[in-house]
């Protein structure tokens, strides 16, 4: 952040006014005064303290709402007293750390960042008027573009003429200087301003001087742009008014596409706060293989450094001795049992807090007799004893039933079992259940002990047992309720024990990466532990203590169900539904000594006004078990200023730490105890970041505060050691892990062996290598130091640490300080999880929200932009992504917290379902690679002297020479096809060209060389009386795949007309359809329509008056019934360059091209194909392609004809109601070679997947084909073919009949498998290489490979070159450049209209600009390589295959590299399941990605992340907006090729009906 070095210095606040706040904080959580209210109250308190920023006074809003309805939300009805529901949890939240937040805050002033767009509802949308929305940019807050003005520069405009032709250029909108990054001033000084929807291109304010970029810079890289940035935050302005001198004429993109929508006004806010500066750019490399580098943090030399002493070891007070300890724990329960039967062990509370039972020392020693013997003799399996000595057994008790649980946990210890306690599971799917499921597994859990009431609640299976959970083994369940056990005899005694090594009980416990494991307690550490528990809390016999916390585990467990038997102490047990029902009820029974969390503080603070008959004053000892938690300190802190007025002495709170594995580590005593006063330390954020500890003054923002837990535990020692690496002891002033050694502490991770060592035997080592002890230490997980009097801080945990860089980061403290953020009480319940993962080599940090039922999306969207701006201020750190998820839905820990390994888990498989997400990788990546500076180009002479030195042959290739094929007599009778045509009506009249198929695959339609010629002098005829034509005249034949399509395309030639097919318009979406019908019609110039009477009503209907202007139609002609005539005389071209027939398709990139088709090109057009897939009178070929343009038109109107073979026409759309038509009609006639899109085949590999068991029972047998060939314009999709040719391999289709061709705009078949010639082949080549134009093969499966298949043969008189993009040499075999080709079936130029031949002239007619300079070559617009095989082809030769990479049109220049979509594409459908297809397009420098999602809407927004993260791990491409819609939504044209054009149009014009639009920060 710009102002990052100069932070806000706030005023330390006075204790009064402190009160005042925190009572009115109290007052607004529990609804007794507005939102309004509460926050005049507290500006007016704060006025005084806070400096004035800017010039503007910060009272401190906490939003500025816009009024409306949003304001009477918030002043809420008074809530009922019991229970604070709508107060988030302020566990996290300190004063203190509240106005750090809140000053850091007003530092940002409100900065607009565009908000994501989410669908308003799932509603059927029947038109497209009811769903594009109004468009309101201009007029709406939220939506108005944004504008910064940075510092004006001092001269005005006039005077650089070097910039101003460039400002203009923007201000126009030409899409080229779209990021453009400078500011602009008039003479006047006064900003310069556009309107709103002219925004969407032109940046022009950021904060760059004007005069330092001679160019549009590039904004999203982040380089070249530090230098010139100001600090000021610049304010940011909604601007309304069109200003005058911009007559708000409406910006075009680059294919004339108004854009005038809300999307491209927040794409421009995006593309302003993208230009905020980032953070300073690093140095150093690491190598990710030697293409790209990623950056690698190195240390900043200015980084605070530890500069204390080597700590030493901190000792214990000795374990007290003289006093008498029992030998064990059961040998004090025996004690108690027989010798004080009647004194009270344990008070059991119900949700009323009336006491319902209590268990006697007698009771418990009695009932946990009668356990003991019933689990050792009364359970058997195969007539063994089911259990025995040693044995682990699970118990399952809910939180109210202590009773239950004591008798279990002490009869298994009496029957030497060891008792593993874990949480009910309610449903087979809990959060973490299979992991404890697992745990239970590899301790060899055979038994669980219940009680009845438990196991009548649990799931149960059909046969009435308890269902067995996910992942869980199969276990017994025994209720050990008094009536299932049995009495023991008088003679049994269980087995006397000392306190040995053997295990007592094992303790689970859940790790960061959500695995649980079991932790052993020797019987031994268990007496140790008791015993230092006893004595630094100074229990006393019969004592008084009440339990609030979990009894079965940690604190819960050692005070109140462990240490408690010892003394024969009395525990009041609260469970956690009462304190729900009723937070103060534990004060309510409190007498000596209390055991509570940070949280039960904190609600009985909500909950205490009103009640005037409490009593703290007989309290002596307040243990705090999260004492080492950052947001305890507030909660002591608030709970002490409210109730000392009650009783409570200072000195009785006493925080305490432990950790699964060693225990208790650290509590503080009272001083009657002889601790030390308490001491607090203000620690500076951004040294903690750094591991070292630099106290701070509370003037600071970034500082927290944490207090001391007390001193160790009596007998354990303590050290610090280093959290990585080798465990050597920290300095006096370095945040480390705490470790201790003592007799107290668990012993093992239960079966592993390898973590146990690494955690339980610890060695610390001093500076020198020399061991602290002899005695191995036990980590502790716990990140602190120690400071005066030997007090121990805790200032983390090792589990919630986040590496980022070479900083770390506390989860906890994340998620104070976005606790902190919200005085507009927006987050339910506090309920915040912070977590990293990983993306690019480094930690990214997470923070996933639940939010209120009745927050709107403008409060979720505010929230969420001041939570990112507060931990960016007060940790220096960016967020990379922020969700925010329904109130109450994210997996919940057994005591209601949130469960954060199963939220990661989630996030990371896309089931998280968040209501909003909002991404900022663009601040947090900056490791990203350094964008790719162009090298000056090696010169195509260069090149050619390189590759002969190289011994590098010149990547050129050529099919086979037509001259030795066939006799060139044939060919010249042969230049026309209209005589052919003639030629076969006279001498093989009945011989049958056509068969067309319907869905129901019969035959409609047939046409023999005669009929066809009979027909088509027919419309000759008519064309020339009706139409009165004239030759040379074009005419559009627009009419259904059939034919008629043929006949009339042979009777514009006898006539001499240039024929035009244009495919029909959709009845049922005429909107989208008949315009681009009308434009060809129009472009192409055509004097006259040809058509069937049906579709010719279809053009004049009113329905098409709604979309085009009927009345400028040419004459339409049908030609359902035209009279018999015969013309006078076929027309015969003058020469075979005339032009034969125009072929206008629409490009992927959404441009519509027509190209000229010469009688010369048409005929040797024709005779390639026919000699390369060896077409015969007597061969029959199946076509199931649309017959309007390309290879498709050629194959379906004039093959036939010149060859005389015999096509089976199959139109694609029949096969919407009839998948199987095509390949059952392959299979009927038996043909060898046939043709289809990529379209079809996806259809028949996801229609027909489960069916060819049925289709093979109707007999269809595809092992005919010798090829089937995909028409196509692209990169082979490899995927797609290998998964048809598998799927239909039990039909007969062999592996190697599946194949592709190749061709473009200027010549429409370059490749075509063929019969003959070698199959083809597959290589892999590196993808990162790609990007630089460069090929590296490289072996299957390595990291970044792609597979690519080579495009067919190279037709019969086709010749190849590669030609570099730019320099237009010629390039060496296996190099990256555009494919070049030479051939008699070239198209001869585009037909357009406005006479821009000559932008296009060299597509048609290229040279090379070195070697052979002679050849003329058309430019296909694709990359590719070729590669000599070691295969050999036909002639003997070695085989060169041709390989296409993809359309050079479509490629994206993102960071100075070259990507191609399709590659992006496969990236994202892997992501996740719900992604059905994928389009990506660039948008003024920023990557877009469209999704269309396979599933319901809620899991939408699951994609948002999944998306940016795949990018960025296989691209190195930072994704700027993720677009979620339906499925269908992205065009593709009638080649299966995805119109990514159309859609960037469809998108910038608002008109996609997005499920969700997503803009990464």
């Amino acid at each position: 952040m710009a102002d990052r070095g100069c932070p806000l210095e706030a005023v330390p606040l006075p204790t009064e006014v402190r009160e005042s706040l925190a009572e009115l904080e109290l007052e607004l959580s529990e609804g007794d005064i507005t939102q309004k209210g509460y926050e005049k109250k507290r500006a007016k308190l704060l006025a005084r303290y806070i400096p004035l920023i800017q010039g503007v006074d910060l009272s401190l809003q906490a939003d500025s709402r816009t009024t409306g309805p949003s304001q009477t939300a918030a002043a809420t009805p008074k809530q009922p007293k019991s229970r604070p529901t709508n107060s988030r949890d302020e566990r996290f939240c300190s004063d203190v750390h509240t106005e750090a937040v809140q000053a850091a805050l007003a530092k940002y002033k409100e900065r607009k960042v565009p908000m994501p767009s989410k669908r308003r509802s799932a509603l059927v949308h029947s038109s497209v008027d009811t769903y594009t929305p109004p468009d309101t940019s201009s007029a709406s807050e939220d939506e108005g573009s944004l504008w910064r003005p940075g510092r004006l520069t001092s001269t005005p405009l006039q005077s650089r003429p070097s910039v101003e032709p460039w400002l203009d250029r923007v201000i126009q909108g030409s899409s080229t200087s779209s990021s453009a990054s400078s500011t602009s001033s008039h003479p006047g000084g006064r900003p310069a301003t556009v309107p709103s929807a002219a925004s969407a291109l032109t940046g022009l304010a950021a904060h760059a001087h004007i005069d330092l970029h001679p160019a549009p810079p590039d904004v999203t890289t982040g380089l070249g742009l530090g230098e010139h940035l100001h600090c000021e935050r610049p304010q940011v302005a909604s601007v309304r008014g069109v200003p005058r001198g911009c007559s708000g004429s409406i910006l075009e993109t680059a294919d004339g596409v108004p854009v005038s929508s809300r999307v491209s006004s927040k794409i421009q806010q995006l593309l302003n706060t993208l230009k905020r500066p980032k953070r300073p750019p690093l140095k150093e490399f690491f190598v990710d293989d030697f293409e790209e580098l990623l950056e690698v943090q190195q240390p900043d030399p200015n980084q605070p450094k530890p500069e204390g002493s080597q700590m030493v070891m901190l000792k214990g007070e000795p374990l007290a001795v003289g006093t008498p300890w029992p030998p064990s724990l059961l040998a004090a329960l025996q004690q108690w049992g027989t010798t004080q039967p009647k004194a009270p062990c344990l008070t059991a509370l119900d949700t009323t807090g009336k006491a319902i039972y209590t268990l006697t020392y007698g009771k418990l020693w009695s009932r946990s007799l009668k356990l003991a013997y019933t689990l050792l003799n009364k359970l058997t399996s195969k007539n063994e004893p089911l259990l025995k000595p040693g044995d682990r057994v699970a118990l399952v008790f809910p939180n109210s039933d202590p009773v239950m649980f004591m008798v279990a946990f002490y009869g298994c210890l009496l029957a030497e079992l060891i008792p593993v306690p874990i949480e009910v599971p309610l449903t087979r799917k809990d959060a973490g259940s299979q992991q404890v499921g697992f745990l239970l597994g590899s301790c060899g859990v055979v038994l669980a002990l219940t009680t009845d009431a438990c196991q009548k609640g649990l799931p149960k299976a059909q046969t009435g047992e308890v269902v067995t959970f996910k992942g869980w083994p199969p276990l017994t369940w025994l209720v050990v309720d008094g009536k299932h056990l049995a009495k023991p005899p008088k003679d049994w005694h269980p087995q006397a024990q000392d306190a040995g090594d053997g295990t007592a009980y094992i303790e689970y416990k859940t790790s960061k990466e959500g695995s649980t494991v079991g932790i052993t307690v020797s019987h031994a550490s268990l007496l140790a532990h008791c015993r230092a528990l006893t004595q630094a809390c100074g229990y006393s016999e019969a004592e008084t203590l009440t339990n609030v916390l979990d009894f079965k585990r940690d604190a819960g467990l050692w005070h109140g169900v462990l240490t408690s038997v010892m003394n024969r102490m009395h525990v009041i047990s609260v469970p956690y539904a009462l304190m729900k029902v009723n937070p103060l009820s534990w004060i309510q029974k409190v007498s000596r000594a209390a055991l509570v969390k940070s949280r039960d503080m904190h609600w009985s603070l909500l909950a205490q006004r009103g009640q005037r008959d409490i009593s703290l004053s007989s309290l002596r000892m307040l243990i705090v078990a999260d004492g080492a938690n950052p947001w305890s300190i507030s909660s002591c802190d608030a709970f002490l200023n409210v109730f000392q007025s009650r009783g409570l002495r200072p000195e009785v709170i006493c925080p305490c730490a432990s950790s699964s594995e060693a225990l208790t580590v650290a509590v503080r005593r009272p001083p009657d105890l002889g601790g030390p006063p308490p001491r607090k330390a203000i620690l500076s954020m951004s040294g903690l970041s750094y591991g070292v500890i630099r106290v701070d003054t509370e003037e600071k923002l970034a500082v927290l505060t944490v207090q001391d837990v007390g001193q160790v535990m009596p007998g354990a020692n303590v050290c610090v050691v280093k959290v990585e690496g080798t465990p050597y002891l920290c300095k006096t002033d370095e945040v480390g892990e705490i470790c201790v050694s003592s007799s107290a502490t668990g012993t093992a991770y239960y079966g592993l062996l390898g973590i146990t060592k690494s955690v339980f035997e610890t060695v610390p080592l001093t500076a020198g290598g020399s061991p602290v002890s002899d005695r191995p230490f036990t980590r502790t997980g716990l990140l602190g130091f120690i400071g005066p009097d030997n007090l121990v801080f805790i200032v983390g945990k090792l589990d919630g640490l986040m590496a980022v860089g070479v900083r770390r980061h506390s989860a906890d403290d994340v998620v104070a300080t976005a606790l902190a953020v919200e005085p507009m009480k927006f987050v339910y319940r506090g309920r915040i999880a912070v977590f990293s993962v990983t993306v690019l080599h480094d930690d990214r940090i997470v923070l996933v929200a639940e939010q209120r039922p009745d927050a709107s999306e403008e409060d979720s969207f505010q929230w969420m932009s001041r939570v990112l701006q507060a931990i960016d201020s007060i940790h220096q750190v960016g967020v990379y992504c922020l969700a925010l998820v329904p109130a109450n839905t994210l997996p919940k820990a057994p005591l209601g917290g949130i469960h954060i390994s199963e939220t990661k888990q989630r996030f990371l498989e896309g089931t998280l379902h968040p209501c909003n997400v909002l991404m900022c990788p663009h601040t947090c990546v900056t490791n990203l690679p350094k964008p790719r500076q162009k090298q000056p180009e090696v010169g195509p002479a260069s090149m050619i002297v390189g590759n002969l030195v190289a011994g590098k042959r010149l990547a050129q290739a050529s099919g086979r020479e037509l001259t030795h094929l066939e006799d060139s007599d044939q060919a010249r009778k042969f230049l026309f096809l209209a005589d052919v045509l003639q030629w076969r009506a006279h001498t093989t009249p009945d011989h049958p060209l056509f068969l067309l198929l319907n869905a129901k695959g019969t035959v409609t339609s047939t046409a023999t060389c005669v009929q066809l010629h009979k027909k088509a002098e027919r419309v000759a005829a008519a064309l020339m009386e009706r139409g009165r034509l004239s030759i040379g005249d074009h005419v559009a034949l627009v009419y259904p795949p059939g034919v008629d399509l043929i006949a009339t395309f042979y009777g514009c030639l006898y006539c001499g007309c240039v024929p035009v097919t244009v495919r029909p318009p959709h009845p049922q979406n005429l909107a989208t359809t008949l315009p681009t019908v009308k434009m060809i019609v129009e472009v192409s110039k055509s004097v006259c329509v040809l058509t069937t009477q049906a579709i010719m009503r279809l053009l004049k209907s009113k329905e098409a008056a709604a979309t085009v202007d009927v009345r400028t139609w040419p004459t339409i002609l049908d030609t359902d019934d035209i009279p018999k005539k015969k013309v006078a005389s076929i027309f015969r071209p003058p020469s075979p360059d005339v032009l034969a027939y125009l072929d206008f398709s629409v490009s992927t990139t959404g441009i519509l091209a027509g190209v000229k088709m010469s009688h010369a090109a048409t005929s040797a057009l024709c005779r390639s194909i026919k000699l390369q897939c060896e077409l015969y009178p007597s061969r029959q070929i199946a076509i199931c392609l649309d017959p309007y343009c390309g290879l498709g038109f050629a194959l379906w109107c004039l093959c036939s004809v010149y060859s005389g073979h015999q096509s089976v026409l199959v139109p694609p759309l029949e096969l919407e109601s009839n998948v199987s038509l095509w390949l059952s009609a392959v299979s009927q006639y038996k043909a060898r070679v046939t043709f289809c899109s990529y379209s079809v085949m996806e259809m028949c590999t996801k229609g027909l997947g489960t069916q060819t068991g049925a289709l093979r029972m109707r007999g269809v047998n595809l092992s005919c084909v010798r090829t089937c060939m995909v028409v196509a314009e692209e990169r082979p999709r490899i995927t797609l073919t290998q998964s048809f040719s598998k799927l239909f391999k039990d039909l007969g289709l062999s592996a190697r009949a599946v194949s592709t061709t190749f061709g473009c705009r200027v010549n429409v078949a370059i490749c075509l498998q063929g019969t003959a010639g070698p199959d083809p082949t597959t290589v892999y080549v590196d993808m990162r290489a790609l990007r630089h134009d460069r090929v590296r093969l490289v072996e299957r499966g390595s990291p970044h490979s792609l597979p690519l298949m080579e495009s067919g043969k190279i037709l019969p008189g086709v010749k190849v070159i590669i030609a570099h993009t730019e320099t237009k040499g010629p390039l060496g075999d296996s190099h990256l450049g555009e494919i070049w080709v030479s051939s008699p079936h070239n198209a001869t130029g585009y037909y357009t209209v406005y006479g821009e031949e000559a932008l296009h002239a060299d597509h048609f007619s290229a040279r090379l600009s070195f070697g052979d300079t002679q050849t003329i070559w058309a430019r296909t617009g694709y990359l590719g390589f070729l590669r000599r095989t070691e295969l050999t082809d036909a002639s003997g030769e070695r085989h060169d295959a041709l390989y296409v990479v993809g359309s050079l049109d479509e490629t994206l220049e993102l960071r100075g590299m070259r990507y191609h979509p399709i590659d992006i594409e496969t990236s994202v459908i892997r992501a996740h399941r719900s992604i059905a297809e994928c389009a990506v397009f660039t948008w003024t420098n920023l990557l877009v990605v469209v999704v269309e999602l396979e599933g319901l809407e809620q899991d939408a927004l699951d994609l948002v992340a999944l998306v940016t993260n795949v990018v960025l791990e296989e691209h190195y491409l930072v994704v700027g907006v993720v677009v979620i819609v339906d499925p269908g939504v992205i065009p593709i044209n009638s080649r299966g090729e995805k119109q990514r054009m159309h859609l960037r149009d469809g998108f910038l014009a608002d008109q996609l009906d997005p499920i969700y639009v997503a803009y990464n920060m």
